[in-house]
């Protein structure tokens, strides 16, 4: 059957950080660790990439952020809620600035 569903294999951060360590630590070429854990190379230097990024939260999992990810979206949400007040105050004070008795309607 050549068009069989192969489902993806997903690795645990402790995996990743031991491939990565092999390579760093133990100064094994990467070509050698992929053979010993049976994966790809291009897998393992995207984890070695993402290790030097950031080593002390290089992997943090599928839908988790990092720790500068969260405080930036939290500071973006923060801005947005600040900007729809801020134009909340406008139009209220547009309102209430109005002179009564003028027609407004141009």
């Amino acid at each position: 059957m050549p068009n069989e569903y192969v489902p993806r294999r997903k690795y645990d951060k402790e995996f990743k950080l031991q491939a990565v360590k092999m390579i760093l630590e133990d100064h094994l070429p990467v070509n050698e660790v992929a053979r010993r854990l049976n994966i790809s190379e291009t897998l393992i230097h995207t984890w070695k990439q993402a290790y030097k990024v950031n080593t002390q939260d290089p992997f943090p999992g599928k839908g988790h952020q990092s720790s500068d990810d969260e405080e930036i979206r939290q500071l973006k949400k923060r801005l947005a809620d600040a900007e729809e007040e801020r134009d909340i105050l406008k139009k209220a004070l547009a309102i209430f600035s109005k002179t009564p008795g003028k027609n407004t309607n141009s």
